[in-house]
């Protein structure tokens, strides 16, 4: 069996808390350059962009020197470079910092701030943050919670336990509890376990529901509801797919207030827009942490704002 080439540590630092991109030159086609094979793998950049990150010296190899536009290519090789960041506007709520030790870092995230880089969000993502304002280079993420989502985030310290802390989140062997502030059916009957199969394609902004064997599982249970028809739900999901809770809330006919998506299929909320935050929380989080043994349990501070003041919230205030 032939082994894989082991992957070098990364010859530049961090920028602003964000890794710099490391590309491995794929076998099979061929290009005559790494440059070619650059150009054409990152032709989303734009014309020019490619031919000037080499002008400049900013594809470097793993010692760390320049790699010249006409290096011949070799499968297998690795190179580095930090793309530009996308112009970002600053998302004006701090990251509480709810548990830290010298393994993990436990954060309550704010709406509208991306657990870590992609797309249009890079800086302005609770992983490149915490980085910055802990001043750990090192720290990644255990697991994801959307960008519109508030609550709870697991960070690891030391990469060589992050995959252990992943693993427990791939085997569900961490106990997740989500709060959610909807319309209130006093009809629905709850509690209730909602299956279903849920399935969503890669660049489409919804999930759907499809026949076949369950695959999303959630409980959902009434906590509280008042006389102007609202209600406080306790969510605890059994699997992970994505846009899981939104999806089973909305198929109950209790769609959770704020969500762009389900029903209807709005504009998606642009950056800087801080009205009317999905009102979905990732309230606990609880697990026996793998590396020392100690039972962990977390709660959020926050408070869900059209619980608190609906008015407000539906004003945008």
């Amino acid at each position: 069996m032939r082994r894989r080439r082991p992957i070098p540590p990364s010859p530049l630092p961090q920028r602003d808390g964000v890794d710099p991109v490391r590309v491995r030159l794929p076998a099979g086609e061929r290009w005559a350059t790494v440059r070619e094979h650059l150009a054409q793998r990152l032709s989303a950049a734009g014309p020019g962009v490619v031919d000037g990150m080499f002008a400049a010296g900013l594809i470097v190899g793993a010692d760390g020197r320049s790699v010249p536009a006409d290096t011949p290519y070799a499968p297998g090789m690795f190179v580095w470079f930090h793309r530009e960041p996308p112009v970002e506007v600053p998302v004006p709520f701090p990251l509480e910092v709810v548990h830290r030790d010298e393994h993990i870092v436990v954060v309550d995230k704010p709406h509208f701030l991306a657990t870590t880089p992609r797309g249009s969000h890079v800086t302005q993502t609770a992983l490149a943050r915490l980085r910055r304002e802990l001043g750990v280079p090192e720290l990644g993420a255990a697991h994801r919670l959307d960008r519109l989502t508030a609550g709870l985030v697991l960070f690891t310290v030391r990469p060589e336990e992050r995959g252990a802390y992943q693993t427990l989140f791939r085997d569900r062997l961490v106990h997740k509890e989500y709060e959610a502030v909807a319309p209130y059916d006093p009809a629905l009957d709850l509690p209730r376990t909602v299956r279903s199969r849920i399935v969503k394609e890669r660049g489409v902004l919804t999930a759907e529901e499809v026949e076949g064997e369950p695959n999303a599982v959630t409980r959902v249970e009434l906590a509280a509801h008042r006389a102007d028809g609202l209600g406080r739900y306790r969510l605890v999901p059994g699997t992970g797919q994505t846009h899981q809770l939104r999806v089973h809330m909305n198929t109950l006919g209790v769609p959770i207030l704020g969500d762009p998506l389900y029903p209807e299929v709005a504009a998606p909320v642009p950056a800087g827009d801080f009205r009317r935050p999905l009102q979905l929380l990732a309230r606990k989080l609880e697990f026996t942490d793998p590396v020392t043994g100690v039972e962990h349990r977390f709660t959020s501070g926050r408070m869900l704002a059209a619980w608190s003041s609906y008015e407000d919230w539906a004003a945008g205030q």
